[in-house]
Protein backbone atom coordinates (compact mmCIF):
# COMPACT_ATOMS: atom_id res chain seq x y z
CA UNK A 1 0.00 0.00 0.00
CA UNK A 2 1.38 3.64 -0.97
CA UNK A 3 2.18 5.54 2.13
CA UNK A 4 -0.38 8.01 3.07
CA UNK A 5 -0.18 11.81 5.00
CA UNK A 6 -2.07 13.03 7.43
CA UNK A 7 -2.25 16.51 9.70
CA UNK A 8 -2.55 15.63 13.38
CA UNK A 9 -3.72 18.44 15.73
CA UNK A 10 -3.02 18.89 19.83
CA UNK A 11 -2.88 21.94 21.87
CA UNK A 12 0.95 22.11 22.81
CA UNK A 13 -0.14 22.95 26.66
CA UNK A 14 -1.52 19.07 26.52
CA UNK A 15 0.62 17.35 24.59
CA UNK A 16 2.64 19.01 22.22
CA UNK A 17 5.49 18.20 19.50
CA UNK A 18 8.27 18.15 21.97
CA UNK A 19 6.10 16.01 24.35
CA UNK A 20 6.49 13.76 22.25
CA UNK A 21 10.07 13.42 21.77
CA UNK A 22 10.12 12.99 25.34
CA UNK A 23 7.92 10.17 25.41
CA UNK A 24 9.22 6.08 25.96
CA UNK A 25 10.65 5.20 22.72
CA UNK A 26 9.73 8.73 21.48
CA UNK A 27 6.29 7.15 20.71
CA UNK A 28 3.31 7.58 22.37
CA UNK A 29 -0.08 6.37 21.86
CA UNK A 30 -2.81 9.08 20.21
CA UNK A 31 -6.17 8.97 22.64
CA UNK A 32 -8.94 10.66 23.19
CA UNK A 33 -10.25 11.01 19.37
CA UNK A 34 -14.11 11.69 20.11
CA UNK A 35 -14.99 12.23 16.47
CA UNK A 36 -16.41 9.67 14.00
CA UNK A 37 -15.10 11.26 10.92
CA UNK A 38 -11.02 11.14 12.51
CA UNK A 39 -11.69 7.81 14.08
CA UNK A 40 -13.07 6.37 10.80
CA UNK A 41 -9.08 7.46 9.17
CA UNK A 42 -7.62 5.93 11.90
CA UNK A 43 -9.46 2.93 11.22
CA UNK A 44 -9.83 2.78 8.31
CA UNK A 45 -7.31 4.21 6.60
CA UNK A 46 -3.71 5.09 8.81
CA UNK A 47 -1.24 2.53 8.26
CA UNK A 48 2.29 1.86 9.73
CA UNK A 49 5.03 3.93 8.05
CA UNK A 50 2.04 6.41 7.72
CA UNK A 51 3.55 9.92 7.86
CA UNK A 52 1.72 13.01 9.67
CA UNK A 53 2.17 16.44 9.93
CA UNK A 54 2.55 17.16 13.90
CA UNK A 55 0.20 20.82 14.20
CA UNK A 56 0.22 22.53 16.94
CA UNK A 57 -3.82 24.52 17.92
CA UNK A 58 -5.13 26.49 20.43
CA UNK A 59 -1.22 27.96 20.50
CA UNK A 60 -2.13 31.90 20.23
CA UNK A 61 0.75 33.50 17.91
CA UNK A 62 2.53 29.76 17.58
CA UNK A 63 -0.61 27.87 15.72
CA UNK A 64 0.71 26.16 13.21
CA UNK A 65 2.94 22.88 12.09
CA UNK A 66 6.13 21.98 13.88
CA UNK A 67 7.12 19.12 12.42
CA UNK A 68 6.55 15.09 11.61
CA UNK A 69 5.44 12.18 13.06
CA UNK A 70 5.11 8.77 11.62
CA UNK A 71 2.21 5.89 12.69
CA UNK A 72 3.60 3.44 14.61
CA UNK A 73 0.91 0.95 15.31
CA UNK A 74 0.34 -1.50 12.28
CA UNK A 75 -3.33 -0.85 12.61
CA UNK A 76 -5.86 1.28 15.23
CA UNK A 77 -6.51 -0.08 18.11
CA UNK A 78 -8.93 0.39 21.27
CA UNK A 79 -9.02 3.53 23.06
CA UNK A 80 -8.52 2.63 26.86
CA UNK A 81 -9.19 6.32 28.06
CA UNK A 82 -12.93 5.41 26.72
CA UNK A 83 -13.34 2.54 29.41
CA UNK A 84 -12.17 4.83 32.43
CA UNK A 85 -14.89 6.56 34.17
CA UNK A 86 -11.75 8.84 35.62
CA UNK A 87 -10.98 10.21 32.37
CA UNK A 88 -11.62 13.34 30.19
CA UNK A 89 -12.81 10.59 27.37
CA UNK A 90 -15.06 8.11 29.53
CA UNK A 91 -17.50 6.97 27.01
CA UNK A 92 -20.27 4.87 29.14
CA UNK A 93 -22.13 3.35 25.99
CA UNK A 94 -18.53 2.17 24.71
CA UNK A 95 -18.08 -1.56 26.16
CA UNK A 96 -14.54 -3.83 25.76
CA UNK A 97 -16.80 -6.11 23.71
CA UNK A 98 -18.13 -3.42 21.09
CA UNK A 99 -15.43 -0.55 21.56
CA UNK A 100 -16.53 3.12 20.10
CA UNK A 101 -12.96 4.55 19.81
CA UNK A 102 -9.51 3.77 18.59
CA UNK A 103 -5.88 5.63 18.35
CA UNK A 104 -2.82 4.33 16.62
CA UNK A 105 0.39 5.41 18.03
CA UNK A 106 2.68 8.20 16.81
CA UNK A 107 6.10 8.26 16.94
CA UNK A 108 8.29 11.21 17.09
CA UNK A 109 9.81 11.99 13.33
CA UNK A 110 11.61 14.80 12.42
CA UNK A 111 11.27 18.96 13.60
CA UNK A 112 10.43 21.48 10.97
CA UNK A 113 13.61 24.17 11.40
CA UNK A 114 10.66 26.90 11.91
CA UNK A 115 7.13 26.93 12.35
CA UNK A 116 4.64 27.33 9.58
CA UNK A 117 2.22 29.47 10.59
CA UNK A 118 -1.71 29.17 9.95
CA UNK A 119 -1.33 32.35 8.23
CA UNK A 120 1.40 31.49 5.98
CA UNK A 121 -0.71 27.66 5.04
CA UNK A 122 -3.66 30.03 4.05
CA UNK A 123 -1.82 32.18 1.98
CA UNK A 124 0.65 29.60 0.24
CA UNK A 125 -1.46 29.80 -3.21
CA UNK A 126 -0.88 25.63 -3.57
CA UNK A 127 -2.03 24.83 -0.57
CA UNK A 128 -5.79 26.42 -1.07
CA UNK A 129 -7.51 22.81 -1.48
CA UNK A 130 -5.72 21.88 1.67
CA UNK A 131 -8.09 20.91 4.19
CA UNK A 132 -6.87 22.91 7.55
CA UNK A 133 -6.96 26.12 5.58
CA UNK A 134 -10.55 25.56 4.97
CA UNK A 135 -12.99 27.57 7.09
CA UNK A 136 -14.60 25.15 9.50
CA UNK A 137 -12.06 22.65 9.59
CA UNK A 138 -11.84 21.40 12.84
CA UNK A 139 -11.07 17.51 12.53
CA UNK A 140 -8.16 16.65 14.33
CA UNK A 141 -6.82 14.10 12.14
CA UNK A 142 -6.91 15.09 8.88
CA UNK A 143 -5.84 13.16 4.91
CA UNK A 144 -3.42 15.53 3.56
CA UNK A 145 -2.13 15.40 0.07
CA UNK A 146 1.22 14.37 -0.94
CA UNK A 147 1.89 17.65 -2.84
CA UNK A 148 0.18 19.71 0.33
CA UNK A 149 2.64 17.83 2.25
CA UNK A 150 5.82 18.37 0.87
CA UNK A 151 5.13 22.14 0.27
CA UNK A 152 4.52 22.10 3.86
CA UNK A 153 7.35 20.18 4.85
CA UNK A 154 9.57 22.48 2.04
CA UNK A 155 7.94 25.34 4.07
CA UNK A 156 9.04 24.11 7.21
CA UNK A 157 12.91 23.86 6.07
CA UNK A 158 12.87 20.42 5.50
CA UNK A 159 14.98 18.75 2.51
CA UNK A 160 14.44 16.26 0.18
CA UNK A 161 17.28 14.20 1.82
CA UNK A 162 15.60 14.65 5.39
CA UNK A 163 12.05 13.54 4.17
CA UNK A 164 14.09 10.44 2.32
CA UNK A 165 14.81 9.77 6.34
CA UNK A 166 11.59 8.98 6.80
CA UNK A 167 10.98 7.10 3.57
CA UNK A 168 8.85 10.36 2.08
Amino acid sequence: MAKKFWLIKSEPDVFGFDDLEKCKGQTEPWDGIRNYQARNFMRDEMRQGDVAIFYHSNAGANVGAVGLATVASEKAYPDHTQFDPKSNYYDAKSTKENPRWLMVDFKYGKPFKRLVTLKELKEAPELEDMLVVKRGQRLSIQPVEKAHFKAVCKMGGLSAKDLKELGV
